[in-house]
């Protein structure tokens, strides 16, 4: 069993647990649940791109950062032109929680990813209950199918959706309904980096969809290489948080890209 089998495992577990304690119509009638919610598509054509990312841990990493507060990072992030915020709510495997979400949600206007792994409806409720605009569709875990549904679904909900692939394979899952698509740099199943590798996906996708570079990236050239190659955004977490002060990393790195 790789290690995105046991997230899964665990998944299925959390979320029938969490049906149990919190029923569907409680999460209709949360704070944020009739909220209008932001577009991500939008802000990445017209601020810098990326999508900075609050994590606290990853399966391959361990612990990178666990010391500082979200709505500090996430406060940063915005003032110094991040597109959106990728949040962690998975607890087991990344440490985050739905109140990483919660907290900050009224303190930001630009739009929020809920980065989880989702398999279930009822994941979909929980987005929107906690204020998130955008939900990631993961096809290593899911069907073409489950795709086109859950997409539909995230719709209905007023959610853009961003489907990550890694494989060729995987571009079966896209639709014409999906709202961004995201290519992981590192494989889920063993977690090596190929950022060529991504590239040659991304030159397989439909033109006029926008293009996400998803994790790995380590350095400014890894950056610049990813967007000479046609890009239009980029999810880093690790690069800003491995840091003390995440935000003022993510200055800096702005600081030196052409937005």
């Amino acid at each position: 069993m790789n290690i995105l089998d046991k997230i899964i495992a665990r998944k299925k577990q959390e979320i029938s647990d969490s049906k149990t304690i919190v029923p569907l119509q409680q999460l209709k009638d949360s704070e944020f649940f009739a909220r209008k919610t932001c577009s991500l598509k939008e802000s990445l054509t017209s601020k810098s791109g990326i999508i900075a990312e609050f994590k606290r841990q990853s399966p391959s990493k361990g612990i990178i950062n666990d010391t500082i507060s979200p709505l500090e990072v996430v406060s940063a992030y915005e003032q110094f032109e991040a597109s959106g915020i990728s949040i962690l709510t998975d607890k087991d495997f990344f440490g985050g929680s739905f109140e990483d979400i919660l907290q900050v949600r009224n303190h930001i206007n630009i739009p929020i990813l809920r980065k989880d792994f989702m398999i279930n409806e009822y994941q979909f409720y929980e987005a929107k209950g906690m204020g998130a605009d955008v939900v990631l569709l993961i096809a290593a875990c899911l069907s073409p199918q489950q795709v086109h549904e859950f997409t539909q679904l995230s719709h209905e909900l007023g959610l853009e959706v961003l489907l990550e692939i890694h494989t060729e394979e995987e571009l079966k899952h896209f639709n014409s309904e999906i709202d961004l698509v995201g290519i992981n740099n590192r494989n889920l199943k063993d977690f090596k980096v190929d950022l060529q590798h991504s590239v040659n996906l991304k030159n397989q996708l439909t033109e006029n969809i926008l293009s996400v570079a998803e994790s790995g990236i380590y350095h400014m050239d890894d950056f610049k290489y990813l967007k000479e190659k046609g890009f239009d955004g980029f999810l880093m977490g690790e690069y800003f948080m491995k840091h003390e002060n995440p935000g003022n990393k993510f200055s800096e790195f702005i600081s030196n890209v052409s937005i």
